[in-house]
């Protein structure tokens, strides 16, 4: 009875064959239900999830084996309702409709059944079977609710099962029922004795779109299968959470804790990186010595040991020894705020100024998915109903940096920033360095966004409500599993994939000789009066072309391009990286033009290719190239000016 699952995560049902599984199941339900806790439940594997909207814009999909038989089921794109506004709705509706699961198993809130209810009215009209899955029961037991599951199946004419997603224990009964429905057609049966009177008598109106009588029917059956129990803590619960959005979500104090939220995660992240770094270091040119002897003695030629050794070997050894620790504390603390239910409270508090700049407040959401991948936030964007507002949202998403950023940015700020201090001012200081870069990237999000919105894609905001979700306790263990298995060791092994070749690349370029110099010194020349009207060399720019492929691997190359014929074998620490970054020109102004030029340039290729699959236009993928780096000239070469001036 075991459970197994595939690893192609988001998928199309076209790669599938019926001989691939015994029958198609659907994962539907409103957005922040759990939905995607339980496919992983299910399924074995190991979704993103978050307690924020928005969150889930494409399907995935993975198996479930129960007593011999084989489900594919389909985690579908969170929606409340199936009357297509926005791509989300869109893929949901189609994949129901079109796909024509042999079962959707309807996922609805405990808390909340009035709002959940409607989706299922909609999907019991264009499929036959469905079985509602009532979820988040011990936050509904907390809040004083008790849901009678035995009258809501009978009031809809389907079966129903009560779960809790965390606890897997209680999701033995939801196996057990989509196994008996899809053997046994239970559900058919049943609806042919019961049909629910709403659907039967109005129809027309609910296809139409018309709720009024809908919502009426929704709130009279809640009623009757749910009770509020006097409960002193679940008042107590809805007080506290009202004090903390209160706080949390004011004008005052909104954005200012946001960004102190900030300030503690880049703090925590600088101060306990970097002994892990210099371990990490140290024992990979431990490891390079040793590899050394062995290629020496097994008289390797010299030319093929130098780019294997000096370009793969170092360049990889660099970005796992720098970028990892930093990941493994950045991540898990980012996924806590999203377990809570901060992110949501972020895009509140940035609503207003979307709305200034003539764009959507959606687009606070796919911003903060930024944080962690442009292109995840940039797939995102399926949120935003308004074409135009969609295409803004993806124009401006690269200006809040990565996760392949964020380790370039603190390495630079703890080098130049933090050494004007000692002690605990160091660290400091190159925390609110990183934090004030960040705090650009938002103000040039609004300034972009409401220039496009003024120029190219002139139009008004449309209106949208936000849903803010309650807090949630983290759970720990999948904390860590998510963030460091899922997120850092994915990203760092997409930056290993990348760096590998471009060290050989960088080696190669720095050792073959045309005349008397390298080719990469003509490359660096060749760039040079550029790089020197923005504050930089030709080697930087040199760096960030060819770190294209991801930004990860930007600041290894830079420290490629410097060394040429030698080694990176004395880089055991910031201050010794330091040494190699000063030798070669670098000052104050250098270092925080590189930092804002990081921030303002090109997005990867990967959020490249995404801009234009999502956007349908080549046009718009040359632009998400074009802008970020026409504005981090423009800031890099200010800056540079008032520093010569000053």
């Amino acid at each position: 009875m075991g459970l197994t699952s595939n690893s192609t995560g988001t998928s199309l049902l076209d790669d599938y064959t019926s001989e691939n599984y015994d029958y198609l199941i659907a994962l539907a339900g409103n957005p922040n239900v759990g939905k995607s806790t339980i496919f992983n439940s299910l399924t074995g594997m190991h979704q993103h999830t978050g307690n924020w909207p928005g969150k889930t814009v494409s399907n995935a999909c993975g198996y479930l084996k129960y007593n011999n038989k084989t489900f594919l089921l389909y985690d579908i794109p969170g929606t409340y309702s199936l009357m297509s506004n926005s791509e989300e709705e869109e893929i949901a509706r189609d994949f129901i409709c079109f796909k024509k699961p042999n079962l959707t198993v309807a996922i609805v809130d405990a808390t909340c059944l009035e709002r959940s209810l409607n989706l299922v009215y909609q999907i019991m009209e264009i499929t036959q079977n469905v079985v509602v899955c009532v979820n988040l029961l011990d936050e509904a037991k907390n809040k004083g609710i008790s849901i009678d599951l035995d009258a809501l199946s009978e009031a809809l004419g389907v079966p129903v099962v009560g779960t809790n997603a965390t606890n897997k224990k209680t999701l033995y009964n939801l196996k057990r029922t989509i196994f008996d429905v899809c053997i046994n057609d239970n559900v058919s049966k049943l609806r042919d004795v019961k049909k629910t009177e709403l659907i039967e008598n109005n129809l027309s109106k609910i296809l139409d779109g018309d709720n009024t009588e809908l919502v009426s029917y929704i709130v009279k059956k809640c009623s009757e299968v749910s009770k509020k129990v006097t409960h002193t803590t679940a008042s107590d619960d809805k007080s506290l959470t009202r004090k903390f959005d209160k706080v949390l979500t004011s004008k005052l104090f909104g954005i200012p804790i946001m960004l102190l939220f900030l300030a503690i995660i880049f703090w925590l992240t600088i101060v306990g990186a970097n002994y892990p770094s210099k371990l990490l270091s140290n024992g990979f040119n431990f490891i390079q010595e040793k590899l050394l002897l062995a290629l020496n003695y097994m008289h390797i030629p010299q030319f093929v040991i130098n780019p294997l050794v000096y370009g793969l070997y170092q360049t990889t050894a660099w970005v796992i020894s720098v970028m990892l620790p930093p990941m493994v504390i950045f991540f898990p603390i980012f996924t806590i705020l999203e377990d809570l239910g901060f992110l949501p409270r972020i895009a509140f508090n940035l609503d207003r100024c979307f709305k200034c700049c003539k764009t959507c407040g959606k687009q606070a959401l796919t911003m903060c998915m930024g944080f962690g991948c442009n292109a995840a936030g940039v797939v995102g964007c399926r949120i935003i109903d308004s074409k135009r507002e969609k295409i803004i949202a993806m124009l401006t998403n690269c200006f809040v940096p990565c996760n392949g950023r964020f380790p370039f940015l603190i390495t630079i700020s703890t080098i130049f920033v933090g050494a004007l201090f000692t002690g605990l001012y160091s660290s400091l200081l190159a925390t609110l360095t990183v934090v004030l870069v960040v705090f650009i990237g938002i103000i040039m999000t609004f300034l972009t966004s409401k220039i496009l919105s003024k120029t190219l894609l002139k139009g008004e905001p449309s209106h949208f409500i936000l849903e803010l979700p309650p807090y949630r306790k983290p759970q720990i263990s999948k904390i860590i599993i998510r963030s460091i298995f899922d997120r850092a060791l994915f990203v760092l092994g997409r930056a290993i994939k990348v760096a590998a070749p471009a060290g050989i690349i960088i080696w190669l370029l720095a050792n073959i000789n045309i005349g008397d110099n390298s080719i990469l010194h003509y490359i660096a020349n060749i760039l040079d009066p550029i790089a020197k009207i923005m504050g930089l060399d030709g080697y930087i720019l040199t760096a960030f072309l060819l770190g294209l492929p991801a930004n990860e691997i930007v600041l290894p190359l830079i420290l490629m391009c410097y060394l040429g014929n030698n080694t990176l074998v004395d880089l055991e620490d910031i201050s010794t990286i330091a040494e190699v970054l000063k030798a070669n020109g670098w000052t104050i102004v250098t270092a925080i033009n590189t930092m804002l030029f990081c921030l303002l340039h090109f997005p990867c290729s990967t959020t490249l290719i995404s801009i234009k699959k999502e956007s349908g236009s080549t046009k718009w993928a040359l632009l998400g190239f074009a802008i970020p780096t026409f504005c981090g000239f423009i800031v890099c070469t200010f800056v540079n000016l008032v520093s010569k001036i000053v």
